[in-house]
């Protein structure tokens, strides 16, 4: 068997011409391209605006630097999630405040979430994980109450729905990735969603330098040259040669997802009834997007049933290790992990499995056997 990666880019001779095209075109940057690419994610989510980063870990800093918080001001957020999320928050001087999660769907704990809130509070952001929408109503419906913004990290969730609803429309902004193991890929890219038009036109000032083209008054005349910096933005510019690409994948949101979701429901078919061994579930009216796939294990050494599927040659991943056990987080803002019960039990046991569209019938059955053999193998006496 040939070694297997967790995830992998599907790119195919439309996308490669695309970017062929790009190349040959005259705009390399900041051209036509980017602005198609945010019309074909705004018009498959059903939102009012789509602005076009370099990266999902841009998209969170602007969206969240876009907030304008007080210093200091805290935003409720999971620490199961990628270092970005909570990183984003520290860029614009915030205070991540931790909610444990749900065991099933490893998303953030509304109860929880509900406890936390202060009057310091400004913002609660969420991550859809694996790519299963979070239980968003009662999230929304405590930030409507107390006057609190709502943020969704749906770097995973590109695709998936939530009561009917696509994912992008649900939160005040919502934040997309498009790194090659995501659902599509531009290389690296990302983008945030809105419904509000002035909130869309503050992320756009802030991914170009804070500067306004449309701001003349340094020449007094309206001459052409003239423009302003207007706020401390940063160069967050998504190429065309990117945008290019990632046109040509949009396309193909729907049908990686059903890919994705018959690969799922074969390993969740193939592992479901063996011992020790806890499938994720996928719980009220949603549309998993099924970026990940990952199990819980019991009754066996986590890390040995990994160096054992890693020396067959299937690259398992560990999604993830809880953002407060970091060093950098454990000295400038430390926290009990005793205080986060069921984050620390599915970050003991979880596994993450190679899934991807390029990923075959006959490797998911392969995987399946080999990571049965380790559970039987190494079981604790």
């Amino acid at each position: 068997m040939q070694p297997i990666p967790y995830g992998h880019q599907s790119i195919d001779e439309d996308d490669i011409n695309a970017v062929e095209n790009a190349l040959q075109s005259d705009w390399l940057t900041t051209g036509p391209k980017v602005e198609e690419f945010e019309h074909s994610i705004r018009d498959y989510c059903l939102c009012g605006h789509a602005v076009a980063v370099n990266s999902g870990t841009s998209a969170l800093d602007i969206a969240i630097q876009s907030l304008d918080l007080r210093p200091g001001s805290e935003v409720i957020t999971t620490p199961f999630t990628f270092a970005a999320t909570s990183n984003a928050l520290l860029y614009s001087d915030l205070t991540p405040v931790y909610a444990d999660i749900t065991r099933g769907t490893r998303n953030i704990d509304p109860d929880d979430v509900r406890r936390k809130i202060s009057d310091k509070t400004g913002a609660v952001l969420f991550v859809d994980f694996a790519g299963h929408p979070c239980d968003i109503s009662p999230l929304r419906e405590m930030c409507t109450k107390k006057d609190i913004f709502l943020i969704e990290d749906a770097s995973h969730a590109l695709g998936a729905e939530y009561s009917g609803k696509k994912i992008g429309t649900l939160a005040d902004m919502t934040i997309f990735s498009f790194h090659p193991v995501k659902l599509i890929t531009t290389g690296e890219g990302g983008m945030v969603t809105t419904n509000d038009s002035r909130r869309a036109e503050r992320l756009r000032l802030l991914r170009t330098h804070g500067i306004d083209k449309n701001d003349h008054h340094l020449s007094g005349s309206g001459a052409s040259w003239a423009y302003d910096m207007v706020a401390l933005g940063r160069n967050y510019r998504i190429t065309d040669i990117q945008a290019a690409l990632g046109i040509s994948q949009a396309k193909k949101i729907d049908l990686f997802i059903r890919r994705r979701t018959e690969l799922a429901r074969l390993y969740s078919d193939l592992l479901q009834d063996f011992p020790g061994i806890e499938v994720p579930v996928t719980q009220g009216d949603v549309t998993h997007a099924w970026h990940l796939y990952t199990v819980l294990l019991s009754g066996v050494r986590r890390d040995v049933v990994f160096s054992y599927l890693k020396s067959h040659d299937i690259s398992v991943n560990l999604h993830y290790i809880p953002t407060y056990h970091f060093s950098y987080y454990r000295k400038n803002h430390p926290t009990d992990p005793s205080l986060f019960p069921v984050t620390e039990d599915v970050f003991s046991r979880i596994l993450t499995l190679p899934l991807f569209p390029g990923l075959r019938e006959q490797e998911v059955m392969a995987i399946a056997d080999i990571l049965k053999k380790a559970m039987r193998q190494f079981a604790l006496p």
